[in-house]
């Protein structure tokens, strides 16, 4: 049986879980599909609403947050901090073209939900045959 009992140990023991805290966490999503859009449900917990960028272009989706750690605003110094605000990053390609303008986003208790809609082809119609 393996003990704790020597700082370098413990020290050792904790650097295995060390992440770094300025990387971006990749968040887990689903993706479902009906005949007019898809719907994206993005687990971000953690995270404020304001923080949330969604960047869509053609058919490529982009989601990440922006973190700001706060400084005490009750006149106090941090000494020390082993809580951070989570930062998330994720990219995807769907099968079509989205349309922006149509497409929304909501973001509650840490989920966010993106409605984004298929952008149908214009100019579409018949070609006369001669």
């Amino acid at each position: 049986m393996f003990y704790l009992t020597h700082p370098r140990h413990v020290a050792r023991v904790l650097r295995q879980f060390d992440v770094d805290a300025d990387a971006a966490r990749t968040p887990a999503l689903d993706v479902s599909e009906d005949d007019k859009g898809y719907r994206v449900t993005v687990d971000m917990p953690g995270v404020a609403k304001e923080a949330v960028k969604v960047c869509i272009e053609g058919r490529r989706v982009g989601i990440e947050t922006a973190t700001e750690e706060a400084a005490p605003t009750d006149g106090s110094r941090l000494l020390y901090r082993e809580r951070r605000a989570a930062r998330y990053a994720r990219s995807f390609a769907l099968p079509t073209e989205i349309d922006q303008g149509q497409s929304e986003a909501r973001f509650e208790n840490g989920v966010l939900t993106l409605n984004l809609v298929k952008r149908v082809a214009e100019n579409g119609g018949q070609l006369t045959v001669l």
